[in-house]
Parts: structure tokens; C-alpha cells; sequence
């Protein structure tokens, strides 16, 4: 039997984004639209929720992680969204800048951002195609 047939990878658990300040960062993802389903700050955690899954974004505090530039190239989470052009406006009203213009993509649009430390947020929609979406 060879490795991959001794395990299945069932979903993602979690993704953890590292950043420099656990308050700052709470605040910045509360601008761009998350909402926070636990912080531990003894921890220097705080789980981000994205829709009615389980699993979310969970930021943890590294203290001699410095704010930067999104790197290139750079991991990138693509969260599915209704509509990224609407969600650019709502960003951009709340002052988190986005990287670029919403641009096309095989689904739909997609539009990024990034927080102080680099970390790159993409929300895409499937206008193009629905029935691929988990609301068809």
C-alpha cells in the first residue's frame, strides 16, 4: 500500500495566517467583512469565520512578524463570496485597500487584498458558473 492510499484528506481544518498584532489584525478582518467566532488572547489566537463552515481563519500572533508587502510569489486564500465586484466597493467604503481591480476569472470575478503583514485575501464568485457555487 503506498502513503496516499493509507490516509484520506477529508477538508481543510484550518488556515492559519500569522500577523504581528492580534488586536490590529481583529480589527483590519472586522473592516473587510469577517466576524470572529473565538479569541484567545493568552493564546494570541482569534478564528475568523468564513460562512457556516466549521473551519475558518485563524490568526495567530507572531510577535517578530513585521508588517509587509504581499509577497509575490506568496500563498494566496480564495474565499467564495456572492459577488467580488460588490464586495470591492464594501471593502474599499471600509477602507481596507484591494490589490487590483476585480478581474476575471474561469467562475466569476475575483478581487484581492491584502493585511498589514502581507497576507493575501482573494473573495471569488461563481457568476459564470452557478451551479459549481455552494448557492447555484
Amino acid at each position: 500500500m503506498s502513503d496516499h492510499e493509507s490516509y484520506e484528506l477529508l477538508g481543510f481544518d484550518n488556515v492559519l495566517l500569522p500577523v504581528g498584532n492580534l488586536g490590529e489584525a481583529v480589527d483590519f478582518y472586522a473592516r473587510a467583512g469577517f466576524t470572529v467566532a473565538y479569541r484567545l488572547d493568552e493564546a494570541g489566537i482569534a478564528l475568523l469565520k468564513v460562512g457556516g463552515e466549521t473551519p475558518g481563519l485563524l490568526l495567530r500572533a507572531e510577535e517578530e512578524f513585521g508588517r509587509q508587502p504581499p509577497m509575490w510569489p506568496s500563498a494566496r486564500v480564495w474565499l467564495e463570496t456572492t459577488d467580488a465586484r460588490r464586495a470591492t466597493a464594501a471593502l474599499r467604503e471600509a477602507g481596507v485597500p484591494t490589490l487590483d481591480e476585480p478581474f476575471p476569472v474561469a467562475t466569476g470575478w475575483t478581487v484581492e487584498f491584502a493585511d498589514p503583514w502581507g497576507n493575501v485575501i482573494g473573495l471569488t464568485d461563481y457568476s459564470k458558473r452557478p451551479e459549481l457555487g455552494r448557492r447555484p
